[in-house]
């Protein structure tokens, strides 16, 4: 895989891939420009190499259709504001007036294209819209790991039709820290992993079986491998037509590396409601009008025990109903016990991330991945389409 550092660049025309799917305000205000800041050291080097610069991202969900609301013109003030120059917006992605945009573009200048999927022909990774996409350019940079697991025209079809693609620094950097969760892990190998649903984490399970010393499950998918065993949960959330799956990863898991670790209490109450009142509960059954919806204080004492022992740690996931303070502790206790340990800590996912910057520890955080479910899928399956197009 190339990086955008063995890349002539003085005068090419370059189409940077980024993830500038930001959150907006009703007002359409920006919300958290993190994704926008994550992707300026690729950006910065480009202009300081006087690359023409054409940028290109996705936001929110369009479904094809041209739609005002999740323009990117938010984006280009911001990213204006930024890299203290004006960035031009054009009006698509491809057509006559942006074929111009790019062939008027100067050394150094940054034009920001439109919502990549207005077009249906983006997420259907069609070629001869990427051949569009790809016309006045010289060379693809992808920097949009968030992006990495789609096979996306922008994301894969599109480096067929330049002269070289490589990697943005972000790209690189997120691949070299998750290949150390997969290739070289130091031991102990501590992964935690929380959130609603089984379905979501069940590759990365059997990945991580066989590579970590111990998987600590906490959040709402806890609930799915209790009722799997037997247990009576009350209405905690199960994914009913998952339970005979959950019950062979525990088969699965039981002859394999990674010690398979449930919460041995909960706090439980009658809804998710900040109002709810809350109660610890160590034993089944859980009673029909009660909820699981957070690891409970012995779940958490031995979870941070664990997590003290490692050397390495990879996150995805709160232990909890994290959005409700109430329901918070867990998840931020596990939080502060990462960031005090020793290890090579990983953390994806947008709660999980989040539970590290209101923890007040992100710094101590070795690496905060920009793409959860990218970082799951290449924790799962050790490779994602986007990475692969790039090394084709």
């Amino acid at each position: 895989m190339l990086s955008v550092k063995d890349l002539d660049l003085k005068g090419k025309g370059v189409f940077l891939r980024v993830d500038f799917n930001v959150p907006l305000d009703e007002e359409r205000n920006i919300r958290d420009d993190t994704r926008i800041k994550a992707a300026l050291p690729t950006i910065n080097y480009l202009l300081e190499q006087q690359a023409k610069v054409t940028v290109a991202s996705h936001l929110g969900r369009p479904k094809g259709k041209y739609v005002p609301e999740l323009s990117l013109k938010p984006v280009a003030e911001r990213l204006s504001e930024l890299i203290s120059q004006k960035v031009i917006l054009a009006p698509d992605v491809i057509g006559e007036e942006v074929l111009k945009l790019k062939r008027d573009l100067q050394e150094g200048q940054v034009l920001l294209l439109e919502n990549l999927r207005f077009h249906p022909e983006e997420t259907a990774n069609d070629p001869a819209f990427a051949q569009l996409l790809a016309q006045e350019v010289d060379y693809y940079v992808n920097d949009a790991f968030g992006a990495c697991h789609r096979a996306h025209a922008s994301v894969g079809a599109i480096t067929r039709y330049t002269r070289k693609s490589a990697a943005g620094f972000l790209v690189i950097k997120e691949v070299e820290y998750l290949s150390k969760a997969i290739h070289s892990p130091q031991t102990p190998y501590v992964a935690i992993l929380g959130g609603a649903k089984v379905s979501d984490k069940i590759p990365v399970i059997e990945n991580l079986s066989n590579k970590a010393d111990s998987i600590l499950i906490g959040g709402a998918m806890a609930y799915t491998f209790f009722r799997a065993q037997g247990f009576d949960v009350g209405h905690s959330l199960v994914e009913e037509d998952k339970i005979d799956l959950a019950l062979k990863i525990l088969d699965d898991t039981a002859g394999k590396k990674a010690n398979f670790y449930l919460p041995t209490d909960h706090i439980v109450a009658f809804a998710a409601e900040p109002e709810a009142e809350s109660q610890i509960k160590d034993s089944f059954p859980i009673p029909s009008d009660l909820m699981g919806l957070d690891i409970g204080p012995k779940t958490v004492e031995t979870y941070s025990e664990i997590i003290s022992q490692a050397q390495t740690i990879f996150w995805n996931g709160p232990m909890g109903v994290f959005e409700i303070d109430k329901f918070s502790e867990g998840t931020i206790k596990i939080a502060k016990a990462i960031a005090g340990s020793e290890a090579l800590s990983i953390v994806g996912g947008g709660d999980s991330v989040a539970a590290v910057y209101k923890a007040g520890i992100s710094e101590k955080i070795s690496h905060i991945s920009t793409g959860g479910g990218a970082s799951l899928e290449f924790i799962a399956n050790e490779t994602l389409p986007g990475i692969e197009a790039l090394t084709e």
